[in-house]
């Protein structure tokens, strides 16, 4: 298997990202991973991943200030590359490949 192939997190951090429209923060990811999966997420782990595949050419981020009277910190929008959207499409082909029925291959 390539060292490019996708990890299951990774590639369960891509579909939400695309559930959200392709561009979201952090946290909407955070919150369709857990509605998803029922399980707790770390906000960490997803940033992590999410510029694991930025560093990938995956996704790409940019900074967004607050708007005026928000206060706080800015937030880093993520958004699907076109890279990623063909990567998602890839990892899609072969897992359907994989579930449907065929001629089983003998064991070397």
């Amino acid at each position: 298997m390539s060292r490019l192939a996708l990890g299951e997190f990774e590639h369960h951090v891509m579909l939400a990202l695309q559930r959200l429209g392709g561009r979201a923060h952090g946290a909407p990811v955070v919150n369709e991973l857990e509605a998803a999966t029922g399980k707790s997420v770390s906000p960490a782990s997803v940033f992590i991943a999410l510029r694991r595949l930025e560093q990938r050419g995956l996704t790409k981020s940019k900074k967004h200030e607050p708007r005026p009277g928000e206060g706080g910190r800015g937030k880093r929008v993520f958004e699907l590359t076109a890279d990623g959207h063909a990567r998602l499409r890839e990892a899609r082909r072969t897992l359907e490949k994989l579930w449907s029925p065929g001629k089983p291959v003998a064991a070397p």
